[in-house]
């Protein structure tokens, strides 16, 4: 339960109703506060947005690759692409009703304070924790309903009842434990204190999966964690994926050196090598759709990369197409407009993705194809 100086607003982020729901009460209350489910970033995106305001539009694709970020640009991507196409089908922008909270809250003369975690750090920490499989299954889940016939949503505000509502967070909880832990449990935590901070009478406007949580994180506080741990960003954990990663490469330099130190000739094996590994993930950069220097780029650095763990063929191909296409915010907007494979495919950024993944799928697979072709001929020779 929430305190008596608080009221908790629960809505459907593209919801017509929501809007009013949300403007008809802040002006009914006159509260000192009204409290959204935004971050810093979001609001002055939705700000900017409004007011037509024109953002920086170069994406730095060379920082993104480097920072090893292409993941969490993909999923924010299509995530905003997915709230902006339910949006389109009810007429609602995503955010309206926080922006309607912002306007109404300057009319009624009260404060607005931004109770939601930074969208970067949340995505970071979901990122962090979620194993291998529930990453693979997440990216597959976003990428197969872009290709999927989705019946029109009748009625938005379904989602906002117990029942539909429960069954789509009993869902996404399934699919990845981990992630449902940092985007819906962690944040109730972060906005439950958040809200226990604030002082006077308060409206607080967030989303129909959040409110129940807050008010439960509300009813014992001395349970929430203390702010400074939930905005944490701790180093993810050694795990035996990442074990494999850096054993198989290593094993690949030892057994090389080893050959060479024995005087076995070890040329025959790295020709092999470098052709199935350069070769691969050339291939794979065109089947992606990539120009050819990037195809090209992939093949000379892709020997390089498969034996070190801390870099890919993908990122060289993917930096070059970049600068071949030119791509920049616009594109990455683009995604939530795209209503076909061929929207896609004309995509820029779409494209770059693409790119990055089939020439580190093409690399992964010449690496695993040089076990038996050229790692275990040179064991056997080392043992006689």
């Amino acid at each position: 339960m929430a305190p008596d100086n608080l009221k908790i607003i629960g809505t459907a982020h593209v919801s017509e109703k929501s809007v009013e729901e949300v403007r008809n009460t802040i002006l009914e209350s006159e509260p000192d506060v009204v409290a959204v489910e935004l971050d810093a970033a979001r609001y002055q995106n939705l700000l900017n947005e409004k007011n037509g305001v024109q953002t920086d539009k170069e994406i730095k694709i060379r920082e993104i690759l480097k920072e090893n970020n292409m993941t969490m640009l993909l999923v924010s991507g299509f995530l905003s692409y997915f709230q902006k196409k339910i949006g389109e089908e009810v007429g609602v922008k995503p955010g309206s009703e926080m922006l309607a909270a912002a306007e109404a809250a300057q009319e009624a003369g009260a404060r607005v304070a931004l109770i939601d975690r930074d969208i970067q750090i949340t995505l970071k920490r979901a990122l962090n924790k979620m194993t291998f499989w529930e990453k693979a299954k997440f990216v597959y889940s976003i990428i197969a309903s872009f290709f999927t016939d989705d019946e029109a949503i009748e009625d938005i505000e379904s989602i906002k009842e117990g029942d539909a509502l429960e069954e789509v967070m009993g869902y996404f909880q399934e699919m990845s434990p981990h992630a449902y832990e940092v985007l819906v449990k962690e944040r109730d935590a972060y906005m439950a204190r958040m809200l226990l901070d604030l002082e006077g009478n308060v409206v607080a406007v967030v989303g129909a999966g959040h409110k129940e949580g807050i008010c439960e994180k509300m009813k014992h506080p001395e349970d929430i964690p203390p702010l400074h741990q939930l905005l944490e960003l701790k180093k993810p954990k050694i795990t035996f994926t990442k074990i494999i990663l850096f054993a198989l490469p290593a094993s690949f330099i030892i057994i090389f050196a080893a050959a060479l130190l024995n005087g076995i000739n070890i040329q025959g094996g790295l020709l092999y090598f470098v052709l199935l590994t350069g070769g691969l993930a050339f291939l794979g950069s065109l089947l992606a759709g990539s120009k050819i220097p990037s195809a090209i780029t992939a093949f000379l650095v892709a020997p390089i990369t498969s034996i070190h763990p801390l870099l890919a063929a993908g990122w060289f191909a993917g930096i070059v197409e970049a600068k071949l296409r030119g791509v920049s915010m616009d594109d990455l907007s683009d995604l939530s407009k795209t209503e076909s494979l061929r929207d896609l495919w004309n995509n820029n950024l779409f494209r770059i993705l693409l790119v990055v993944v089939g020439a580190n799928i093409g690399c992964s697979i010449g690496t695993f194809l040089s076990i038996p072709n050229v790692l275990l001929p040179l064991i056997n020779q080392l043992l006689g």
